[in-house]
């Protein structure tokens, strides 16, 4: 299986969701998406394997959240909003290319190992 782990290393909740992950064994490649811009397509094909939560995917605390005039965005909209400003996407995010879950609490990876 190919394991992604979308991780800011500046946050505690994703660096914690790693070294759990490293824990259990599991290799996975850690994409850094705020060091390396992510394509929209790849952000849309991400979220919707996050659809089961509408919006989950976004913090809502962000500036950049707060300046957007609509929040009812659909999922191609969110991710061009997501490429122009990474700090929206929740944290971290493991998929497996079929499911994906945000490690939020960090037991939430659980759901898909």
């Amino acid at each position: 299986m190919n394991w992604k782990y979308y991780h800011n290393s500046k946050c505690s909740k994703s660096r914690q969701g790693l070294e759990f992950l490293k824990n259990k064994d599991l290799e996975v490649e850690v994409v850094e998406y705020m060091k390396t811009s992510l394509e929209s397509s790849e952000l849309i094909e991400l979220l919707k394997l996050l659809k089961d939560d509408e919006n989950y995917f976004i913090r809502k605390k962000e500036e950049a959240y707060k300046a957007l005039s609509s929040t009812e965005l659909s999922i191609e909209q969110w991710a061009n909003e997501i490429v122009k400003s990474p700090k929206l996407l929740e944290r971290p995010i493991l998929s497996n290319g079929v499911k994906a879950v945000i490690g939020r609490p960090t037991e939430n990876l659980e759901k898909i190992l």
